[in-house]
């Protein structure tokens, strides 16, 4: 019985092959690239993308992707981008993110004056949040 069944199953195998002429060849490779999509876009269009992408951020592997791609630019993102992070990483709980949120700024701007600029512009959301920089958290 198991030889009948083995040699209906061989025998229902379609009989019409491709060949390999048939098949229309790719001249040109086609590249897929995650950044070829926001390739044109401004600094405001990137900063309204993360502003909104934070704000519905809903766990933290979530809010450290955003903020791993967001920092992964070159350029530094605008106090709002900054601000929807912060209320991000407080709102899934995760204070640590929060602090590092500002190292990730102290890195990115050219001079103390920049970082100091953001600290200024944030500071009402850092005391809102209860959110320390390193800096504060670690007087040494």
């Amino acid at each position: 019985m198991s030889q009948r069944i083995l040699s209906s199953v061989l025998r229902a195998r379609p009989t019409a092959v491709l060949s390999r002429a048939a098949v229309p060849a790719l001249t040109t490779p086609v590249r897929f690239s995650s950044s070829d999509s926001h390739s044109q876009e401004t600094f405001e269009q990137f900063s309204d993308r993360y502003v909104t992408f934070f704000q519905g951020a809903q766990d933290l592997f979530e809010v450290q992707r955003g903020l791993n791609n967001c920092f992964a630019h070159d350029l530094v993102p605008s106090p709002g981008v900054v601000e929807a992070a912060l209320r991000a990483a407080r709102r899934v709980n995760d204070y640590a993110t929060a602090v590092r949120v500002f190292e990730g700024i102290r890195e990115k701007v050219e001079n103390k004056q920049q970082y100091q600029a953001y600290l200024d512009e944030l500071k009402p959301v850092r005391e809102e949040l209860g959110i320390d920089t390193k800096e504060d958290l670690y007087t040494s």
